[in-house]
């Protein structure tokens, strides 16, 4: 008798990616409140690569799916349920993410388009710019409410953005607090108005794109200041000149060179 074998069922996207113009949307797509959890991290960090290798892509924006959240962190339910050492991993692998996130030689830009908080707020961390929608939602780092520490670079990061002692005192506090606080402590860059939101950001992301701008130098930039930060002065010193030498290399510098000794706007390739 011949046998049936059922369908493998479709993976959920937890992910949405989309390219528009020179510019990857990486969205998280687990609304309402988008939370994270192992199955999400493994596509997310299968769309910073794809956005890292693609040539075309010259800018990263990512933001949450609907208007409410941008994230809310790990799935607390999943993380209830499972054993101490998946949790150790699970925050390995997700540190491992927003490195890579932070390392790509590509302005990564995070729209906070909702809520911003636990994991959340430390994905949008490991981003070059925050630009946060007006009276969108809280921003902060609560997990000590909940027994524990935010374990995928939050103490790290936001000790560098905001320095030791108050990052100490937000973390501890664990109090949310809005984006315009967030602004004039440094975590946000800059907040847009509710209507058209998104549109404004992409708008803003294009000018870092070809041929408005040389993408490979702002590339090498945040590279160079990313990795810098980290290490001794004088390596970082070696490292920038490492990195001017492979833009003198480039196409795009001698046009930017010519371009400003023939009095004209230059016009980039990304080459």
């Amino acid at each position: 008798m011949a046998t049936t074998t059922q369908p493998a069922t479709e993976t959920r996207r937890l992910i949405n990616y989309r390219t528009d113009a020179g510019i990857a949307v990486i969205e998280l797509n687990d609304p309402p409140a988008n939370t994270y959890t192992y199955e999400m991290n493994l596509q997310l960090d299968e769309a910073i690569l794809r956005a890292r290798m693609d040539n075309d892509v010259h800018v990263i924006v990512l933001t949450g799916a609907g208007e409410k959240f941008f994230c809310a962190g790990a799935n607390i339910k999943m993380l209830s349920t499972v054993d101490p050492t998946f949790k150790y991993y699970f925050c390995l692998h997700a540190n491992e993410t927003l490195l890579r996130l932070e390392h790509t030689p590509k302005l990564v830009i995070a729209a906070l388009n909702g809520h911003t908080v636990g994991g959340g707020l430390e994905i949008a961390m490991a981003a070059d710019i925050r630009i946060a929608r007006q009276d969108a939602g809280k921003i902060g780092l609560p997990e000590v409410n909940l027994g524990v520490l935010p374990g995928t670079g939050g103490t790290q990061r936001l000790s560098r953005m905001v320095g030791k002692s108050r990052a100490i005192e937000l973390i501890v506090t664990g109090n949310t607090f809005t984006f315009e606080e967030a602004k004039e402590l440094g975590i946000v860059n800059d907040i847009y108005e509710r209507e058209n939101f998104m549109a404004n950001v992409m708008e803003y992301a294009r000018q870092f794109c070809p041929p408005n701008k040389a993408s490979k130098a702002v590339g090498r930039i945040k590279r160079a200041i990313q990795t810098g930060w980290e290490i001794p002065l004088e390596a970082a010193l070696a490292l920038e000149r490492e990195n001017q030498q492979l833009l003198f290399q480039s196409d795009d510098a001698k046009e930017g060179l010519n371009a400003y000794v023939e009095k004209r706007p230059a016009t980039f390739t990304a080459k």
